[in-house]
């Protein structure tokens, strides 16, 4: 059994940041043996919602942070995306497949992240997320808590 393990990364809202999130996920795969689809799904999905968090949530403000973890729950990863924004509601999206949204250039990073993992959950009005992965291991891998 893997012993439950926290990974942390907090960052400044400054767009380049976002890209502390790819060596972040590099480790969680190597320490889980994630397959690479499970990865490459979690790295899109993380991705998006810390540059939303840092775009829209925290408007590029470098004074704010976005914190994101990860908690090994049995055969899950539970992501936690935090930041320091007015928050939003994610009920009053538009739907990114509707006729008259097919032609425009964004609008769709939502829906991506929740077609690609198991589940995402809005708290906090928005300024919190919790995204959930099942763990897919490569062959002769340690497997986590069962």
């Amino acid at each position: 059994m893997l012993a439950e393990t926290e990974f942390d990364l907090q960052i400044k809202s400054k767009p380049e940041n976002v890209g502390m999130v790819e060596p972040f996920i590099d480790t969680i795969r190597q320490r889980f043996r994630l397959l690479d689809d499970l990865y490459f799904n979690m790295l899109v999905v993380l991705t998006e919602a810390v540059n939303n968090s840092i775009i829209h949530g925290n408007q590029a403000d470098p004074y704010k942070n976005v914190r994101v973890q990860c908690r090994p729950n049995g055969q899950r990863l539970k992501f936690t995306i935090t930041d320091e924004g007015k928050g939003f509601n994610p009920e009053r999206l538009p739907d990114p497949t509707s006729p008259e949204r097919l032609t425009q250039p964004n609008g769709r990073g939502v829906f991506l992240m929740r077609q690609l993992s198991d589940t995402v959950e809005y708290f906090d009005h928005g300024r919190r997320v919790e995204i959930q992965f099942r763990m897919e291991q490569q062959r002769g891998a340690v497997m986590a808590n069962r």
